[in-house]
């Protein structure tokens, strides 16, 4: 983490984990490989499939997704999932994002579960089934509609 190819994204994954850990100290829990991973950003882990980490990790972050299209190679999957992350920071930071000019559309929302879904599908077949059960955006978005 310390590679001197690393120093354009000024060592976020060092700096991460590091944050990570004095937040764990701090809730006075014993720092384990897993509360530092569960303690992560979903920016952290986009990061990972950036061109400089990912080559000095030998592309190994690709083996979470065993069930993608030959065709998606680490930047469509960056691609994507950087269009999530943008997408969720937008929500985050309470930016409106069903509005095309002056009126209402949700179709880049449309297309981040698209994106979701298919990203899902290519970790595992059944995951998408299985968040589609709690998932209850379709009826929020069909009753936004109706406004």
């Amino acid at each position: 983490m310390s590679n001197a190819s690393l120093a354009p994204s000024q060592f976020f994954l060092k700096k991460s984990i590091q944050k990570a850990e004095r937040a764990i100290r701090r809730k006075g829990s014993v720092v384990t490989s897993g509360k530092v991973i569960a303690e992560q950003s979903f920016g952290f882990w986009t990061s990972l499939l950036d061109t400089h980490h990912f080559k000095l990790i030998g592309g190994s972050p690709l083996q979470a997704f065993p069930l993608k299209p030959a065709h998606a190679n680490r930047r469509v999957i960056n691609k994507k999932l950087n269009k999530i992350r943008e997408f969720r920071n937008r929500i985050y930071h309470n930016e409106p994002i069903c509005f095309n000019a002056h009126r209402v559309d949700f179709s880049n929302a449309h297309d981040i579960i698209n994106e979701i879904y298919e990203l899902l599908s290519w970790i595992d077949d059944d995951l998408t089934g299985y968040i589609e059960y709690f998932n209850g955006i379709h009826s929020k978005i069909d009753s936004a509609k109706r406004l």
